[in-house]
């Protein structure tokens, strides 16, 4: 068997803004399920997370200055 992909990185706190996981930048239902997704729609999840991470951390920083 092998292991599912994951981009968990230990910093499991979930923003209270933007629902995102401060680590990874999984909403709460995608880490909750994350084990009972295909391989392909867990990757395909990962790859919008760099993206979905710089939107939403990017524009709360803007917003503090």
């Amino acid at each position: 068997m092998t292991r599912a992909s994951s981009p968990c990185i230990r910093v499991c706190t979930l923003d209270p803004e933007t629902g995102l996981c401060e680590g990874c930048g999984r909403t709460r239902e995608e880490i909750g399920r994350w084990y009972r997704l295909t391989e392909e729609e867990r990757l395909r999840i990962m790859a919008e997370l760099p993206e979905r991470m710089r939107r939403a951390f990017a524009l709360g920083e803007s917003e503090r200055d």
